[in-house]
């Protein structure tokens, strides 16, 4: 078997996904992209321990546990693009830069010039 064709495939299936990461704004497009770059990854794992000829087969080995990890990453990451879209309202990923808790809006951008944004009272509330 050639290493050649095995390595190119897997080389544009990398630049695929590095492609998908960087241009896609949708958060579940963006999981599909890390996930093809990953099965570059494993290609690239078991072509070379085929033409290696290793005799404990640690390509083979490594690819398990990619492929493990990688499951764990798309539930974590589902999981967490779920809760974002049910509280945001989107999935984009541009409009999910402030997601800090504690993150107050600039009183500038409200045109309200008097609000001091380095004050931390808070106004009291009648009981």
């Amino acid at each position: 078997m050639h290493l050649a064709y095995p390595a190119v495939l897997a080389a544009l299936l990398f630049c695929t996904g590095l492609y998908g990461v960087l241009a896609r704004r949708n958060a579940i497009l963006v999981l599909m992209s890390v996930e093809l770059m990953l099965n570059a990854v494993n290609l690239n794992l078991v072509a070379f321990d085929v033409w290696l000829r290793d005799t404990l087969h640690a390509g083979q080995a490594l690819t398990l546990f990619t492929i493990a990890i990688a499951a764990a990453e798309i539930g974590i990451g589902l999981a967490i693009v779920l809760m974002v879209y049910r509280n945001r309202g989107t999935s984009d990923v541009d409009r999910l830069r402030d997601t800090a808790e504690g993150h107050e809006p600039d009183p500038n951008a409200t045109g309200d010039s008097t609000a001091d944004p380095t004050s931390t009272a808070r106004p009291e509330v009648a009981a």
